[in-house]
């Protein structure tokens, strides 16, 4: 048992404490004279964010400042799935360029089919038929729903609401089963043509394209119940990432990202191309700027491209579904099978590809992530001397320090999530 001798006072232990952490700085300062005690949670540091962490919608990197949880600074590093796209179309004809097309934006392939065809076309000066118009329009906008569908499935697993990205993923692969009706491929569909499509939609992919229609509504109504009301979306998304119109437009950020700041540019509208000019649709369009906003948008452009899938199918003239261009266009295999001319139009056409007036040309579609645009720069061979890709997602991306400046660590995604980028895409 200890005796009152062996127990010190409190009032002594104060100062054995005191008197010890006096020498331990003591010690401290005679080490280096600037040495500081801070607390390591009021203090800046540096954090990388990716490229491997699942919430960055590919590998994308983020360098990013933190005092704390709240975010300083960020930094964006792209170009860890760069394939060098733009360097492989300098070496290939312009007909062979169009499957890498499908791996740019890879949730909505049919897109960019439509766009680097267009593009080629208005090089080589020619235009589709009038039906291969219209299948491409439709096209274009069952890949939109299918990559919007990806967009908010995405954005909401970001926060935690896994039931809408289970969702949004079986609406999605009954298009991939429309897709595979309409060319034989489900993913990687190469479906567009130099002067018009691959082959013909069969009436049994018009009659699945109505099924799914009349559907379509109430699934993505039934999605909309569990989140657009959602107390705890609402207060993680409501005011978060805030980027005014001018700013989106000074960064260059295009499609719904930027409606969502009050723009009502949609190159479908202000620049129309194939047969969008003949089509009646709304551009939607909301002031709050945040990432609530951007969530929004894509949910009410689905309904418009619902009801322009549903024009194309009422409307679609029948007709060819490629230009019939000896030096410009593949001729149809039956063709090529049975009459000599046609044989060798296509030998010479795969052999030393199609050849475009030397020339400058851009060409750009409202895809479903914004602005994607081709530049082609011809020298009068059958390989472009130079394509560059206008990409929707990198330059969408340049908004992500400005809206991200402020925000919780754990709102971070969210901000990222709402600008929909695909890496793909982005580093081409």
């Amino acid at each position: 048992m200890a005796t009152s001798k062996n127990i010190q006072s409190e009032a002594e232990i104060l100062k054995i404490s005191k008197i010890r952490d006096s020498k331990i700085l003591k010690d401290l300062n005679k080490r280096n004279s600037s040495a500081e005690i801070s607390d390591e949670l009021e203090s800046e540091y540096i954090l990388n964010m990716g490229p491997q962490h699942p919430s960055t919608h590919g590998v994308l990197r983020m360098v990013l400042r933190l005092d704390g949880e709240t975010v300083i600074k960020v930094v964006p590093e792209l170009g860890y799935l760069h394939r060098g796209y733009e360097k492989l179309a300098e070496n290939m004809h312009y007909q062979e360029f169009i499957p890498f097309t499908d791996r740019l934006d890879y949730a909505s392939p049919t897109s960019n089919n439509t766009g680097i065809a267009l593009a080629i076309e208005n090089a080589f000066g020619i235009e589709a038929p009038e039906r291969a118009q219209w299948i491409r329009v439709m096209v274009s906008e069952l890949a939109r729903i299918s990559s919007h569908l990806l967009a908010i499935g995405s954005f909401c697993l970001d926060l935690g609401a896994f039931t809408i990205m289970l969702w949004a993923m079986v609406e999605r692969e009954k298009l991939y089963d429309i897709f595979e009706l309409i060319c034989g491929a489900r993913f990687t569909t190469s479906y567009t043509r130099i002067g018009g499509v691959m082959q013909d939609i069969s009436p049994e992919a018009i009659q699945k394209i109505r099924d799914w229609l009349k559907e379509f509504p109430e699934k993505l109504g039934n999605m909309r119940k569990l989140v657009d009301r959602n107390r705890i979306f609402i207060d993680r998304v409501a005011g978060l990432g805030y980027m005014s119109k001018e700013k989106a437009i000074s960064l260059g950020v295009t499609g719904a990202s930027l409606r969502a700041s009050g723009s009502t540019r949609d190159l479908r509208r202000d620049n129309p191309y194939l047969v969008y000019d003949k089509l009646d649709f709304d551009v939607i369009t909301l002031n709050e700027g945040d990432c609530w906003a951007r969530y929004m948008i894509r949910v009410m452009e689905m309904y418009e491209s619902h009801k322009i899938i549903n024009a194309t199918i009422e409307n679609m003239p029948s007709g060819p579904i490629i230009l019939h261009a000896p030096k410009k266009s593949l001729p149809r295999k039956k063709k090529v099978y049975t009459k000599m001319e046609e044989l060798i139009h296509d030998f010479m056409l795969v052999y030393d590809g199609a050849i475009p007036e030397p020339g400058e040309t851009y060409t750009a579609i409202e895809g479903p992530k914004g602005e994607m645009g081709f530049f082609i720069v011809s020298d009068g061979t059958g390989y472009p001397w130079k394509l560059k890709i206008r990409s929707p997602s990198s330059a969408n991306l340049q908004a992500m320090p400005f809206i991200s400046e402020g925000v919780m660590i754990s709102d971070l995604v969210a901000c990222l999530a709402s600008l929909d980028p695909i890496m793909g895409d982005a580093d081409k």
